[in-house]
This record gives structure tokens, C-alpha cells and sequence, in this order.
């Protein structure tokens, strides 16, 4: 294994936090990580909101069916898309996954809490004052961990194919 790999297999979802606040040159250093995320075309469509209000966390976590702990994290980063972006979704998919695996190597936590098509992602965009060309594509709430849930995952052999796929005997 690699450093890479190795805080790639490190992540689990968090959704328990120490009231410890994460350095602003964490959050820059995730940022800048978030902006080299692959992007089709280079358009780049995204816009990163970082929350740290403990209100509007709060506010954040009412709007959500299934983030009511935004409201305990240290902050939550919302990436927002440009509508009109042909690939505006997997470019923002791609950039979450990035700020993701970006906080897990400092051993900041996060949980990937889904904007795309959810009723309250209209909510969220007016709650933080984005202008009207953008959605929210999810939300990213961190921290540092004070529990984490290991869930188990599927076996390799169950989930890949080489060439063609085959029924498993």
C-alpha cells in the first residue's frame, strides 16, 4: 500500500464530532485540493460554500431529511453547480470526492450528505444567498471524529468483472 490508497481505505462516513474547530489552513489546503478535482471540458462549474455559523448548521441540519448532524460538525462545505454545465453533477461528484479523501488525510471526518435532487436543496441554495444559476449537488459536513462506524463492504471477487461479465458460480 501507499499513502494514497491508504487514506482511500481510511474513510469511513462520520457523523460524530469533537467540538474541536479545523484549521483554517486545513480548510484552505482541502479547497485548493477541491478546485484540481477533474472536471469535464475544464469548465470547472462548481462553487464551494464553507458554513461554520453553528446557527446556520443548525439551520442546514432542519432543512436535510438526512444530515440532522450537520448541526455537530465543525463545518459543512456545500458544493453548488452551475446549472447550466452540461456535466455540472459529475464534475461536483467528482470535487465532493476530492474534499472527502482531502479531509481524511489530515483525519478530519466527513459524511457525503446528497443535495442532487433532494426537496431541500432549493432551501439550502437561498438559506446561503447562491444565486439562482447554481444547485446544490451535496453537502460535506467534518470534523474531527468522536466515532466512527465501520461498515463492512462487499467483497472484490462479488463486485468486478474483467472483459465481459459473467453469472458467479
Amino acid at each position: 500500500m501507499n499513502v494514497g490508497t491508504t487514506i482511500i481505505k481510511s474513510r469511513h462516513s462520520v457523523r460524530k464530532y469533537k467540538p474541536d474547530p479545523v484549521d483554517e489552513n486545513i480548510i484552505r489546503d482541502v479547497l485548493e485540493c477541491a478546485r484540481h478535482a477533474p472536471t469535464a471540458m475544464n469548465l470547472q462549474p462548481w462553487l464551494f460554500g464553507i458554513v461554520r455559523e453553528k446557527s446556520l448548521l443548525g439551520k442546514i441540519a432542519d432543512l436535510t431529511d438526512h444530515g440532522k448532524f450537520i448541526r455537530s460538525a465543525a463545518l459543512c462545505i456545500a458544493v453548488f453547480g452551475e446549472k447550466g454545465a452540461k456535466y455540472y453533477l459529475e464534475d461536483c461528484c467528482a470535487a465532493t470526492e476530492t474534499i472527502i479523501l482531502a479531509l481524511q488525510s489530515y483525519g478530519v471526518g466527513s459524511c457525503w450528505v446528497a443535495g442532487e435532487k433532494k426537496e431541500y436543496a432549493e432551501a439550502v441554495r437561498k438559506l446561503l444567498d447562491v444565486p439562482d444559476g447554481y444547485t446544490l449537488v451535496s453537502l460535506v459536513p467534518a470534523g474531527f471524529p468522536a466515532e466512527i462506524t465501520i461498515q463492512k463492504k462487499k467483497d472484490l471477487d462479488n463486485i468486478t468483472f474483467f472483459e465481459k461479465f459473467k453469472e458467479q458460480q
